[in-house]
């Protein structure tokens, strides 16, 4: 196998240099680093981030733990994040925990067995400990994980409040509110509170259905479908995008097609594909940036203190 000493005979350079290159400390020409990069695609040579670790060099590892990439939010805040860190020089290892404590607990020990530099997680199983006991920088994305763990956020509790406003506005009173079922302290929670507030503002009566995040979307369908039968409703606040869309059509097939329906998230993929669908919008990039800043800050300044929460804005696409 072939070694950093290798790689320098090849290119032409000392050691150093190569290490220079590997690291991307100190001014180098561009062709020095080409030729370090040539040298080590001829000797198919990768640095070990672990081995650099062990000598008190950072990784530039950062592992990202979600809940999910198969829906649009959550793929389209994982890319910003993971470009944002790519322009910074780290690479990503992305865990898709699936909701599952058993999955998330893996996925964590392999990137601290990684030597990973920080971790980024929207993940919340109250079951995985290790995040209290982690001495790793870690940010958390719209989850509570531990006391002393950042959590960064759009401002859930005013997007519950300003989609009741938008439905107040297009004359729906007896609105309701369609969510995952949660008994975490995420702050996604606020956007049911700012519902149940607005709602009592308004002197509106509630009603709340939550769905069942582990259930068949058949059965997700079922449950809308016996709401709108069972219920009088003439508006109604999805907490993501997704469910607004089945909600949207589940109506159309029962011919109630007046009833009016807003969701959460409005990302690209959902603003282009369906633009006709009211949405709170979360500010995907700003989120991104500010998440990175965090982590980074936490990775190379011993000395920062980053604050609790951090809540970033949230607008109404209509």
């Amino acid at each position: 196998m072939s070694n950093l000493k290798d790689v320098a005979k090849i290119a032409g350079v000392t050691p150093t240099t190569v290490s220079r290159v590997i690291n991307m400390r100190g001014s180098l020409s561009q062709k020095t680093i080409d030729r370090v990069h040539s040298a080590m695609q001829e000797l198919h040579y990768q640095p070990n981030a672990m081995a650099r670790s062990l000598q008190g060099k950072k990784s530039q590892l950062i592992g990202l733990i979600f809940p999910t990439i198969a829906t649009p939010f959550y793929g389209e805040i994982t890319h910003a994040i993971e470009s944002k860190l790519f322009s910074l020089g780290y690479k990503v290892i992305l865990c898709d925990s699936e909701n599952n404590p058993v999955k998330e607990r893996e996925y964590l020990t392999m990137l601290m067995a990684n030597q990973v530099d920080g971790i980024i997680t929207s993940s919340h199983n109250k079951q995985v400990e290790e995040y209290e006991n982690s001495h790793l920088a870690i940010v958390a994305f719209d989850r509570y994980l531990a006391d002393g763990i950042p959590i960064i956020s759009s401002d859930n509790l005013a997007g519950g409040k300003l989609a009741v406003q938008y439905l107040h506005e297009q004359g729906c009173r007896k609105i309701a509110l369609i969510a995952g079922s949660s008994d975490t302290k995420s702050p996604t929670q606020n956007r049911l509170l700012g519902y149940q507030n607005k709602m009592l503002e308004l002197n509106l009566t509630p009603l709340i259905h939550y769905l069942i995040r582990e259930n068949a979307l058949k059965d997700k369908r079922e449950s809308i479908v016996q709401l709108l039968k069972s219920t009088t409703i003439d508006g109604i606040f999805c907490t993501d995008d997704l469910t607004a869309i089945m909600v949207k059509d589940v109506a159309a097939e029962l011919n109630l097609s007046d009833i009016q329906v807003i969701g959460y998230d409005g990302t690209q993929m959902i603003q282009n594909y369906f633009p006709s669908l009211p949405t709170i919008v979360q500010p995907i990039e700003a989120l991104a940036d500010l998440i990175v800043d965090v982590l980074i800050k936490k990775i190379e300044d011993d000395t920062f203190q980053p604050n609790d929460t951090y809540i970033l804005p949230v607008t109404l696409k209509s």
